[in-house]
């Protein structure tokens, strides 16, 4: 496994940056590198270096992100949840980064080229100086034809307002607690379950002494 984890530090501080553009061409060159030598390669993730689920979260975030799609990356440690360099983990920001997640994965999903996709019948069927809202061919795919996002708000200014105004943050908090909440823990077998809790109950009486 060929890794990587570089970026720049502030000049006037000293402090690690994350989500720089400094920190996406490491990536782009390091990524090439590994190809060359065929390896597989680690790199990349949510990186920023944001206080708190802000702008500069989701701008840094998407920054480092979309140059580890772009590099070609095998494996992700930290793809999502950072914050502040990494010295906190975050719920909010997890659920944002889950959503440019599957944006990403839409955007680097191959195009599909056949009879369908290109709707000629469509064409035909809405004439000239019509529209393709009604068609056959639009009423077969509109439910999934377009990435649907589980976090954005399209909402006009006046609805947004009418639901209270929620901004990102806000948005993603109710839908981590939510998850949180509806979570069921996956069935585990009982002789498995008492065979791990010995050996946790065990490491802790060896710390202890």
């Amino acid at each position: 496994m060929f890794g990587s984890f570089l970026s720049n530090i502030d000049m006037q501080s000293g402090s690690p940056m994350f989500g720089t553009p400094e920190s996406a061409m490491g990536l782009l060159c390091t990524g090439q590198i590994a190809r060359h030598f065929n390896l597989p390669f680690r790199g990349g993730g949510g990186l920023n270096a944001a206080q708190t689920v802000d702008a500069q979260a989701g701008y840094q975030t998407l920054m480092t992100m979309h140059a580890t799609f772009l590099a070609g990356t095998n494996f992700v440690m930290h793809a999502a949840g950072w914050l502040e360099g990494g010295l906190v983990a975050c719920y909010e920001k997890f659920v944002m980064d889950v959503e440019i997640l599957q944006a990403m994965k839409a955007e680097f999903t191959p195009f599909e080229i056949d009879e369908a996709s290109l709707a000629y019948e469509a064409h035909e069927e809405s004439g000239h100086g019509g529209h393709f809202l009604g068609t056959q061919h639009t009423m077969e795919r509109f439910r999934d034809c377009f990435y649907r996002p589980f976090l954005s708000s399209a909402d006009n200014f006046d609805r947004w307002s009418r639901n209270g105004s929620k901004t990102t943050d806000v948005r993603a908090s109710e839908l981590a607690h939510k998850m949180i909440d509806e979570y069921e823990p996956p069935a585990m077998d009982s002789a498995i379950k008492e065979e791990l809790d010995e050996w946790v109950d065990k490491r802790k009486k060896e710390l202890l002494a």
